[in-house]
C-alpha cells in the first residue's frame, strides 16, 4: 500500500504549499482522494501516470478539497483519455462540474459518471474483487464524508510440496488457493491448511478530513492501519477548531488512541503555523505511532 501525498494543507493555495490531494495505490488501483487547486501539476512533479486514476472521491465541496477536479476532467479530455472515470462525492458536485463543461464547451470524450453520496451513514461505495471503499460520515460545517479503503483478503499461498505429495492435480490449484478442501480419490479429504500457508495480511486506510472531535466515526475505522486526520489546528486555538467545525493535533491522536489504529498521519495543517513539528509534537503526547504528511511526500506501508 503506497501513498503520496499532493497536498496536505488547509485554505488556499501557497507558492510553497498545496491543498489537498493525495493518491492511494492499493491492490493494482490508482485512487485520487480529494482534488485541491493544482493537484494536475503536483501528479506532473510526482510523475503519477493520469491514465492510471479511473476513480476519484472527493470528501466535501469546500473549494481547497475539489477545485482542481475540473481542471484535471479536461486535461483527461487533452490526452484522449477513453476510459470511464467515476467520481464519488456529495449530492452537487455533478451539477458544478458539468455546469463548468458546459459553459467552456469541453465535454469528455470518454464516459463520465458521477456517484453523488447524501447517507449520513457508511454505506460501501466501491468494491472489486481485491478492494472495498465505504464512506466515513464527518461533522463539518457541510455535508462531509471520508473514505475507508479496504483490502479484501488475499489468495492463499500453495504449499507446493504439500500438493505435489498428495499428486493433486494443477486443476485444483485455483480452488485451493481460495481455501478449499481437497478430496482425493480414495474419499480422503485433505484439510486447506495442509495444503498452503496463510496470506499477506491485508491493509486498510482511513483518509478523515475535514471534521470536527467525533468518536461515532471510531467503530468505523477500528484496527485501520493508517488513520489520515487533519489537524488545522494546535491544542492553543482548540476554540477555533470548535467555532470551524475542525480538529486539534491533540484531538486527531486521541480519535487514533481510541480507534486503536495502528499509525496515525497527520495533515490539513492551518497555514497560519510555520513549523508543521508542532502537530507531531503535540500528536505524541497521546498517541505514539505519528507521521506528518507533506506535500510530495511518498509513504509506502508494508
Amino acid at each position: 500500500m503506497k501513498l503520496t501525498i499532493l497536498g496536505c494543507y488547509a485554505a488556499t493555495p501557497r507558492t510553497i504549499t498545496n491543498p489537498t490531494s493525495q493518491v492511494l495505490e492499493i491492490r493494482n488501483h490508482m485512487f485520487l482522494i480529494d482534488c485541491g487547486e493544482g493537484t494536475q501539476v503536483q501528479l506532473r512533479k510526482n510523475k503519477l501516470r493520469f491514465s492510471r486514476i479511473n476513480h476519484i472521491f472527493i470528501s466535501h465541496l469546500h473549494g481547497d478539497h475539489f477545485y482542481g477536479l475540473v481542471g484535471l476532467i479536461s486535461t483527461f479530455m487533452l490526452l484522449n483519455r477513453q476510459t470511464d472515470l467515476h467520481v464519488y462525492g456529495p449530492k452537487g458536485i455533478k451539477e458544478i462540474i458539468l455546469l463548468q463543461l458546459r459553459y467552456g464547451n469541453s465535454f469528455t470524450g470518454y464516459n463520465l459518471y458521477f456517484h453523488e453520496l447524501t447517507s449520513k451513514e457508511s454505506e460501501v461505495i466501491y468494491e472489486d474483487e481485491k478492494v472495498l471503499v465505504k464512506t466515513i460520515p464527518l461533522k463539518h460545517r457541510i455535508y462531509t464524508n471520508g473514505f475507508l479503503f479496504q483490502e479484501k483478503p488475499k489468495e492463499r499461498k500453495l504449499n507446493v510440496e504439500a500438493v505435489e505429495s498428495y499428486q493433486i492435480d494443477t486443476v485444483y490449484y485455483r480452488k485451493i488457493k481460495y481455501g478449499g478442501n481437497i478430496t482425493l480419490d480414495d474419499g480422503t479429504v485433505i484439510p486447506n491448511a495442509e495444503l498452503t500457508f496463510d496470506p499477506e495480511p491485508t491493509k486498510s486506510y482511513a483518509f478523515c478530513s475535514d471534521t470536527m472531535y467525533d468518536e461515532s466515526i471510531i467503530p468505523i475505522i477500528q484496527n485501520a492501519d493508517v488513520l489520515y486526520h487533519e489537524t488545522t489546528f494546535l491544542e492553543s486555538e482548540a476554540d477555533k477548531a470548535e467555532k470551524t467545525m475542525h480538529s486539534t493535533a491533540r484531538e486527531a491522536a486521541t480519535i487514533a488512541h481510541k480507534a486503536k489504529v495502528k499509525q496515525l498521519l497527520l495533515g490539513h495543517y492551518s497555514t497560519r503555523y510555520s513549523n508543521i513539528e508542532l502537530f507531531l509534537q503535540e500528536a505524541q503526547t497521546v498517541f505514539p505511532g505519528i507521521l506528518l504528511a507533506d506535500d510530495g511526500k511518498v509513504f509506502e506501508f508494508d
